[in-house]
């Protein structure tokens, strides 16, 4: 019987050996996990007593998957993602199968999807009109939109408080524009051509409905409250591209009434109210702001565009006894733009950004968890396929039950330890040798039994 219990001995370190050599083959391999041959003794029967039953030797009854943390290494990719936790990347290739990953290794293919190895990488994607995403749907490839996104024209946003929202401090103790020859008589009439008739100026870039730039500028000028003007306001006046503004939102030098605007402040120097001659100002929404309005053709903005229609918010606006300075000057508008950069959250959230200054949330990355996650089947290339032993995946975002988080420009490397594994080696090796040694002793004592005369 010594030959069944030598050779079972060196069936089982062989595979041993197979196992730690796949180990220490994939200590680079990205997202790999490690292996363990697992041993059980084998016994001819159960009958007999305890003291009179000899084994016949061993067996490896599983090769057991472990799925322990790697490490993380840091990369230049943004699209190197690694899992900080339990979860797998729910994968997709085109005939629909799922597969589930650690190797986050992706790119772009030509299409704009999110790949590895030929795999999608699927999550929930977004409303369009909500930006909310679309959880507990099914997962999808997630893809990126390569072509421009479109322009859109200051105040075109749609929400509440769009358009131009400035807030400057007007110095409360600069003095009127008088006569320079005559400190009691009216100073001279606004020009936007000449500093000395307006005390501040401040300029914004805004954008009409194709995404053309324009320089939108606004000069400040203190009323005189002896000259018939009101003590804490300024009068506001407009130009666009260099030209004036008229009220009814044609551009000089067409004729007609200058634009004119008039900020009031209280006895504190908080904002009051501000107001215009505009001709057609639309719905004003409320007493803080007011409406600024080109037209569109030979008189205003003559590129076939829908002009400019925005609303004015000077509501952070103060008028303190300090110098002048803009601390809010913002808009809603841009140019159109195209796929510059990519990033992900660590909580999924993938988002292209654009050469407008633009971003957009594309996507969020699904994490899938299993109960018993060594009972994925391999299916090589750094994927598994679910099992009847492994359970079914219970598929969240990032962060959400134990999937853990994402780390992007970055990933996880294999778990594999190379010095345990060389012990682990050595000690193979030896098992393989020793039961080698039991089947050359086995055949010895054999050979002596044949030479018998």
């Amino acid at each position: 019987m010594g030959f069944q219990q030598g050779l079972s001995g060196l069936n089982a370190a062989a595979k041993n050996l197979d196992v730690i050599g796949n180990n220490v083959a994939n200590v680079n391999t990205v997202g790999f996990k490690g292996s363990r041959a697992e041993f059980a003794d084998i016994y001819a029967s159960t009958f007999g007593t305890a003291s009179n039953i000899a084994g016949i030797g061993a067996k490896v009854t599983t090769i057991a998957q472990q799925f322990s943390q790697g490490n993380t290494t840091s990369t230049n990719n943004p699209l190197d993602i690694a899992i900080t936790g339990n979860g797998f990347f729910r994968m997709q290739d085109r005939s629909g199968s799922i597969s589930y990953a650690r190797n986050g290794q992706f790119q772009l293919d030509k299409d704009g999807y999110i790949v590895n190895n030929g795999q999608f990488l699927t999550g929930w994607g977004v409303d369009q009109g909500t930006g909310i995403f679309l959880e507990g749907s099914t997962p999808e490839p997630i893809q990126l939109q390569f072509a421009n996104i479109g322009a859109r024209s200051t105040g075109g946003s749609g929400v509440t408080g769009a358009g131009l929202n400035l807030g400057a401090n007007l110095n409360a103790s600069d003095k009127v524009i008088n006569d320079p020859t005559n400190a009691t008589a009216p100073g001279p009439a606004f020009s936007s051509t000449d500093p000395t008739t307006y005390n501040y100026s401040t300029s914004a870039t805004v954008f009409d409905s194709l995404g053309v730039a324009h320089t939108q500028t606004l000069y400040f000028r203190k009323q005189d409250p002896a000259g018939g003007g009101a003590v804490g306001s300024w009068d506001v006046y407009y130009s666009l591209d260099g030209k004036d503004v008229n009220s009814n939102g044609t551009l000089a030098p067409t004729a007609g009434t200058r634009l004119k605007g008039e900020m009031s402040f209280d006895a504190n120097g908080k904002f009051v109210d501000y107001s215009s001659n505009i001709a057609t100002p639309g719905a004003t929404a409320a007493a803080t702001d007011d409406w600024f309005e080109i037209v569109s053709g030979p008189t205003g903005i003559d590129n076939g565009s829908n002009g400019l229609n925005f609303q004015l918010f000077f509501n952070k606006s103060t008028q303190f006894g300090s110098p002048y300075n803009v601390n809010t000057l913002t808009q809603d508008g841009y140019t159109d733009g195209v796929l510059t950069g990519i990033s992900v959250s660590k909580e999924g959230v993938v988002q292209g950004r654009y050469s407008n200054g633009q971003s957009r949330n594309v996507a969020k990355v699904v994490l899938s968890t299993f109960t018993n996650p060594q009972g994925l089947q391999p299916l090589g290339d750094n994927r598994w396929a679910e099992s009847f032993g492994s359970g079914q995946p219970l598929t969240n975002g990032p962060g959400q039950g134990n999937t853990g988080f994402l780390q992007a420009a970055a990933v996880e490397d294999s778990n594999i330890d190379l010095t345990s594994e060389l012990v682990n080696l050595i000690t193979a090796q030896r098992n393989y040798q020793a039961n080698a040694q039991t089947v050359k002793a086995q055949d010895t004592i054999l050979q002596t039994i044949v030479n018998l005369r």
